[in-house]
């Protein structure tokens, strides 16, 4: 058996995003009116026609009513089916591929569908879609004994942008809640749980969060939070494995700081299943569809906290067709806001020497072009870069650059020309799209995290910390706003281009030092303003709770 998703049009998109963009510009008049589920499907649901012509193809290879399974706005259809009736249905032949780490999908070259359904079938999937779901590369160290010592108290470093304009010197080796509160000037506020905010975090990959090394975690660096905990959803039979061992670094390393940092607020971890190996003679049904988009269902038929995920995908390895129905902006006009790790490989692999380098295009030509990740090059998430050191510094891990599937969005039309300007002319030239959507939007810290996994201290890095820490400081902002009777910020991105226009006390510490290699190159630089290594830079939360009130 095989799960087929049938992706209908949604003939009224442009409202949405003329709407969605509304609501999210903080100097227009209805920033902030998000919109309701039901405004939301009335702008997505697909024609008449287009479901009629679909329920009759289905009918004619004998699928019914009672065998499918509707989205809520009737724009994805799913069916399971023999994979011979897949077969017959889109004219096709399915065969078992197996990558060089030894997963297994199952996938066809090419489908065909009957010619009046072109105008009714945006796409078909599982079908030519070769990427696999993957986490980000966090550099993770593990050693014997305590790899991380709790850090001592002693002397202090000067950062004017920091709480009372200090940060303890031991943050350059062993990044704490205590660290990124000094850093970032969120000392000292006090969130309510009373309030109906909430921050939430996704798990894939048969990734745990851990209850147990939750505890640790909030023992060592938030007493005040000890025996609190998430509520734990599960999704597409997403699992609730509490075994120690099991538990997964970037679940563990996602909960405790995304809610270290924003607790009371109440805090959600969402389990979505997917992607198990196929098995071709199984007897039961094998579970092939893409997760993702079972989490995104769940999510626009619930309340709408603020999202941290941390995976992403080789820009190029998926459909451009996917990457416009997977993360269209229907979540962010209901509220919602979405923040994805920009990557962990500068502009492509993070290598760079050309002789070595793997950053190479899949359109036949193998040509060497940076390659961006998905979903932060999507423009409708916000995409959270990398620093590192007291005072920051660009990582040079920070993945960032120019997305070469979407447009630059119209928040970015000055950020991104102001850059590109200052570039030589001819740099990197065919390497990027100048006029792609610029990554990443924002930044922080991405180095020497101390967080408990499997039981003890260890230390992470990579942006997949950035993200949760970037979210948890959106949590404290949507409480700022609440408790003045003001609805949350949902999509980021207008607001973050409008502030950081400003420059000066934009709520943002810019970041001017560091740089991205990869694909060969040292990557673009971090410079003053937005950049495609750090965006317009790291969260400056006493600014900002400012800033959010005044609009």
């Amino acid at each position: 058996m095989i799960e087929l998703r049938i992706a209908l049009p949604q003939p009224n998109f442009d409202l949405l995003e003329i709407q969605l963009y509304e609501i999210s510009d903080p100097l227009h008049h209805r920033y902030g009116q998000h919109l309701t589920q039901d405004e939301v499907y009335d702008l997505v649901t697909p024609h008449d026609e287009s479901l009629s012509a679909v329920n009759e193809w289905l009918a004619i290879h004998g699928l019914l009513e009672q065998d499918l399974t509707r989205s809520p706005a009737k724009d994805w259809v799913k069916v399971d089916v023999p994979v011979s009736l897949a077969e017959e249905m889109l004219g096709t032949k399915y065969y078992v591929w197996v990558d060089s780490e030894g997963d297994s999908i199952v996938r066809t070259t090419a489908y065909s569908l009957p010619e009046h359904l072109h105008e009714h079938i945006e796409l078909v999937q599982p079908t030519t879609l070769f990427s696999t779901l993957r986490g980000m590369k966090t550099n993770f160290h593990l050693g014997q004994g305590d790899p991380a010592p709790a850090p001592a108290k002693g002397s202090t470093i000067s950062v004017p942008s920091a709480h009372n304009g200090q940060v303890d010197t031991s943050c350059n080796s062993s990044v704490t809640l205590s660290c990124l509160k000094q850093l970032y000037n969120a000392v000292g506020y006090t969130p309510s749980k009373e309030l109906k905010n909430q921050i939430a975090v996704t798990g894939y990959l048969e990734y745990f969060a851990n209850l147990q090394d939750l505890q640790l975690f909030y023992a060592d660096q938030r007493p005040d939070a000890v025996n609190s905990s998430f509520e734990f959803v599960s999704i597409n039979g997403g699992l609730n494995n509490q075994t120690l061992y099991d538990a997964g670094n970037e679940a563990d390393l996602d909960t405790q700081f995304a809610f270290g940092m924003s607790y009371p607020i109440p805090a959600t971890f969402y389990s979505t299943g997917g992607r198990p190996p196929f098995i071709p003679d199984a007897s039961t049904l094998t579970n092939t569809n893409e997760p993702y988009l079972d989490w995104l269902d769940y999510i626009l038929n619930h309340p709408n906290p603020p999202q941290t995920i941390s995976y992403a995908d080789h820009e190029q390895t998926v459909s451009p067709n996917v990457l416009v129905k997977d993360l269209r902006n229907l979540v962010g006009a209901r509220g919602v806001s979405l923040l994805f790790s920009s990557g962990d490989s500068g502009v492509g692999d993070g290598n760079s020497d050309p002789h070595t380098t793997i950053c190479i295009s899949n359109d036949g030509h193998n040509t060497t072009q940076f390659i961006p990740l998905f979903p932060p090059s999507c423009p409708y998430v916000t995409a959270v870069g990398g620093t590192v050191s007291v005072p920051e510094t660009a990582i040079s891990l920070s993945g960032g650059g120019f997305s070469n599937y979407f447009d630059r969005p119209a928040y970015q039309a000055a950020a991104v020309p102001g850059y590109l300007n200052k570039l030589p002319k001819g740099t990197y030239k065919g390497l990027y799209n100048p006029k792609g959507r610029g990554i990443p939007d924002v930044a922080a810290q991405a180095e020497n995290y101390r967080f408990f996994f499997q039981g003890r201290a260890s230390i992470i890095g990579g942006t997949s910390a950035a993200s949760p820490t970037f979210a948890g400081i959106v949590a404290l902002l949507n409480d700022v706003r609440m408790k003045h009777g003001r609805p949350s910020l949902g999509f980021l991105n207008p607001l973050i281009y409008t502030l950081g226009a400003f420059g000066a006390h934009s709520g943002f510490n810019d970041i001017t030092i560091g740089n991205n290699p990869g694909c060969g190159t040292k990557g673009f630089n971090a410079t003053k303003g937005w950049d495609p290594v750090t965006g317009y830079g790291t969260p400056n939360f006493g600014e900002l709770k400012e800033l959010v009130l005044a609009i």
